[in-house]
């Protein structure tokens, strides 16, 4: 199927070059916003890591006493206004039905940042600016969202999109080579995959990888380590969230998965509820993701703690404040 499937492949990455282009040659406008603009994307459809970048770089730009927001399409959520705030830095304002479960979970986990929704992120970003002031914008899976300018161009890439195909003969959005318009990519893979990768982009390639936090309670107090948790999660790549719990725990009591961003019923969560008790397990252990969508549950619920981390910080930080700084507004 996926051979039957290649030129419309081709076709749709030559179209997305084509789009780029169109861009990049000034044929195409773009709208600026007062404060800076770092964009944080990736070349494929869902599971890349790029949501614990967002927080990874909306936390730096904050310790570092610069106000940000992060912009975010808000997908999945039913909002089709020019902008929703979803978090306003003291605390979260709308839900994940309404907003999308990834802008929910980026400001429960940035206090102090603004996170807002909208389909057209320049529109976004001036309601924030008109309500909250001039400040530095984190464009959250922004690579393809050409009409915003950016002053950043973060992207995130696993060995597997170098291998793969544009939609719908594979998983990517534009081909590889849409990697070199990119200021700096997070690739994670292993050692002589990002040492091919840094070899054909010198300079600009840093290592990507998943640090496990731990185990936390629906109040964000850490906990140990269950003995026979039960895995449920409704995400684009959930053998990487089993692969990240297994070697933690005692023993894997049984697994539920739903298609990314499902949104859980009373019904759903009774009968994993039902399942757990049947397998004989001491709690349920979820996503970040997952547990905003997630009815109030019976059972010990705890989240899996993620986080990205990247081999060398101090150049990404040194990067991303240096964009911060590039155009006035921002003190």
């Amino acid at each position: 199927m996926t051979s039957l499937l290649a030129p419309l492949g081709a076709l749709y990455g030559g179209v997305a070059a084509a789009r780029a282009g169109a861009y990049g040659r000034g044929w195409l406008p773009r709208a600026r916003l007062a404060g800076p603009v770092i964009s944080v994307g990736n070349l494929s459809v869902g599971g890349s890591g790029k949501t614990p970048v967002v927080a990874l770089v909306a936390a730096m730009l904050r310790d570092a006493r610069r106000p940000v927001s992060v912009l975010s399409r808000g997908y999945g959520g039913s909002f089709r206004g020019d902008c929703l705030v979803v978090g306003d830095g003291q605390g979260v304002r709308a839900g994940p039905a309404e907003a999308g479960d990834e802008p929910v979970m980026l400001a429960r986990a940035l206090p102090g940042v603004v996170v807002a929704v909208g389909r057209r992120r320049d529109r976004v970003g001036r309601a924030v600016e008109a309500r909250f002031g001039s400040r530095v914008h984190v464009l959250d899976d922004g690579f393809q969202h050409l009409r915003l300018h950016r002053d950043l161009d973060l992207v995130c890439a696993c060995a597997r999109d170098l291998g793969d195909r544009p939609l719908p003969a594979g998983r990517l959005r534009e081909s590889p080579s849409a990697l070199a318009r990119a200021d700096l990519i997070l690739f994670e893979a292993d050692g002589a995959a990002l040492a091919a990768l840094g070899a054909a982009h010198p300079g600009r390639v840093l290592g990507l990888r998943r640090r496990v936090l731990g185990f936390f309670g629906l109040d964000g107090a850490e906990r140990p380590a269950p003995s026979r948790p039960f895995l449920l999660s409704g995400i684009a790549r959930p053998e990487r969230f089993h692969g990240d719990v297994t070697p933690r725990v005692g023993h894997v009591a049984g697994t539920a998965l739903f298609a990314d961003h499902h949104a859980y019923t009373a019904a759903d969560v009774a009968g994993v509820e039902s399942q757990a008790r049947a397998a004989g397990a001491d709690a349920i252990v979820t996503t970040a993701k997952d547990v905003v969508r997630l009815p109030p549950t019976s059972l010990p619920t705890l989240v899996l703690g993620i986080a990205a981390e990247v081999d060398d910080e101090a150049r990404l930080r040194e990067r991303v404040l240096r964009a911060a700084e590039r155009r006035a507004g921002v003190a």
